[in-house]
């Protein structure tokens, strides 16, 4: 991979084939998911950019299932964590345990992986889990391993954290640490389906019928298309608006009258990253070779929405984080 972009002929051969595998990816999981076009698009593009999706919605949404549905497709081992407030930092990670080896003369003691030794770690309901327990991912969605004790274990390669979250129960659920809400590239609104959608929820589900069998990628083309992702140049013109839309969600350098008054804290740099990497990725997906303007605005909202912290004033009166983001978007222009 590392001349798959020497010559224009390669860049074109090489972007034809990252669209055909990318529309090949999202027609496998929406044989068995009805709907959720953009959220499943958008969840591939995270997953390219190797980065970690948070989604939210209503239970019964089908954020499980394409969950499972996208390991399934890309032939990697899939784990589900079912977060409960009683729920502990070792059931995740795992913990130390004594053994007795049959050849041996004594007790030793012997790791035991938990479930984030998996390619794709799926946390329900994540907000339901303790902040303590919540906090046993912030090592592993960053560096790709956890430390138990003394001793460092690296975890399988590629890792993937997608996480799901009700926003409609407040009882017995944990706002997610903002730390570990800036390890989430996007953050994913699930919208519940329209009549359509839903009188196919139960053709396929109230009636006999074979459940489709997903053809599946080899790991080694996910890591061909992830390295070529980050091959996509990007132009000064495009970084630099990336930088003036993360600068402009903070306070006291935001081009959106009131923003200082609805919003404490803006967008961190892994903000821009996500943006970049994002744009990189729809990019590729459209034929060009380097992202342009549109590519950025389309990933904003996902790639913000969850790391703009807003004021108690700003919760109270503004309509919502996307429309605030709409405004900076609009108020920034291509070119200084």
């Amino acid at each position: 991979m590392t001349t798959i972009m020497a010559n224009a002929k390669d860049l074109e051969a090489a972007m034809a084939a990252f669209q055909a595998d990318f529309e090949l990816m999202a027609k496998r999981i929406g044989h068995r998911v009805v709907g959720h076009t953009d959220v499943i698009a958008n969840t591939l593009s995270a997953l390219l950019a190797q980065g970690h999706v948070l989604l939210e919605g209503a239970p019964g949404l089908g954020k499980t299932l394409m969950v499972r549905s996208l390991a399934e497709s890309l032939e990697l081992t899939f784990a589900r964590v079912q977060f409960t407030p009683d729920l502990m930092p070792a059931d995740i990670i795992g913990t130390t345990v004594i053994h007795d080896p049959a050849a041996s003369k004594g007790f030793v003691f012997q790791f035991q992986e938990g479930p984030v030794f998996a390619n794709v770690l799926l946390a329900d309901e994540i907000n339901r889990g303790t902040p303590k327990t919540q906090s046993a991912l912030l090592e592993a969605m960053q560096e790709g391993a956890v430390t138990v004790g003394r001793q460092r274990h690296e975890l399988p390669r590629p890792f993937f954290v997608l996480a799901t979250q009700n926003p409609i129960e407040m009882q017995g659920t944990y706002p997610l640490p903002e730390a570990e809400l800036d390890r989430f590239m996007f953050k994913l609104l699930v919208p519940p389906p329209s009549p359509e959608q839903l009188h196919e929820i139960l053709n396929r589900t109230t009636s006999f019928q074979t459940e489709p069998q997903i053809e599946k990628l080899k790991p080694s083309r996910l890591r061909e298309l992830s390295q070529l992702v980050r091959q996509v140049p990007v132009s000064h013109p495009v970084q630099d608006y990336v930088v003036r839309l993360i600068l402009g969600t903070h306070p006291g350098r935001s081009p959106v009258a009131q923003w200082d008054r609805w919003v404490r804290y803006g967008a961190s740099p892994r903000g821009a990253q996500a943006l970049i990497l994002g744009a990189k990725v729809r990019a590729l997906r459209a034929g060009r070779p380097t992202p342009h303007f549109d590519d950025v605005r389309a990933n904003v909202v996902a790639a913000l929405r969850h790391r703009v912290l807003l004021t108690f004033e700003g919760e109270a009166q503004a309509s919502s984080i996307d429309s605030l983001l709409e405004q900076v978007v609009q108020a920034t222009k291509e070119m200084p």
